[in-house]
């Protein structure tokens, strides 16, 4: 007995199905203190600032310091920074940037602004080359520093026994059984800690995300 297959029209895809948009990203959720802030920075409340300051110089400032290399210099470019802050307030989008996030973005832009204003107007074109590679080279290394104090930020918030088993894992590069030997602390309980400290940062970390525009 012969089968004969029977082969059906292929029918294209409906217009509608093809050019579906892709989902949009979710909205962070800021925390409440954000949403005040931000309500207060509009409403050019100079005390909002001063509590800002509080909650991220200490890692803008830090963060200056490593990219500039010079402590002065950083103390002058943190009052451009906060200055920036305090102009920009109004814009400020808690649901699209967390605040630590937002600081040490505008301080990533006045740090590498400095930097190449540093740098004389060259008139060889192989200098030319050289300068534009050098501020390539000076923005690449000026997002890594940001992200290392914003990591910084986030080790700083656990508790202690996370926190330095965390940075002995990140900053020294030991294993967890290195970390075990030179703590004396069994290996099963470093990684426990180790797991929670990673759990908790991830939560922060989710917390602070956004883009900025």
């Amino acid at each position: 007995m012969t089968t004969h297959v029977v082969a059906r029209p292929v029918r294209a895809p409906r217009a509608d199905r093809m050019a579906q948009p892709a989902p949009a990203a979710p909205a962070r959720v800021p925390d409440r203190r954000e949403r005040q802030l931000a309500a207060r920075l509009r409403a050019r409340d100079p005390e909002a600032l001063t509590e800002i300051y509080d909650v991220c110089g200490a890692a803008t400032f830090g963060y200056l310091v490593r990219v500039l290399r010079d402590r002065a210099t950083a103390e002058d470019v943190q009052q451009q920074v906060f200055a920036e802050i305090w102009r920009r307030g109004p814009q400020y989008d808690p649901e699209r940037a967390g605040l630590l996030t937002w600081a040490l973005t505008i301080a990533r832009s006045r740090a590498i602004d400095h930097l190449r204003r540093r740098v004389p107007e060259p008139r060889d074109p192989q200098v030319t080359a050289a300068t534009i590679e050098s501020g390539q080279d000076t923005a690449t290394e000026a997002d890594a520093l940001a992200e290392r104090w914003r990591m910084a930020h986030y080790l700083g918030q656990l508790p202690e026994d996370e926190r330095r088993l965390l940075q002995m894992r990140f900053y020294e590069e030991l294993s967890q059984s290195e970390i075990a030997e030179r703590t004396g602390v069994a290996l099963g309980t470093v990684k426990a800690r180790m797991v929670r400290g990673l759990r908790r940062m991830r939560e922060l970390i989710e917390a602070e995300e956004g883009a900025l525009g």
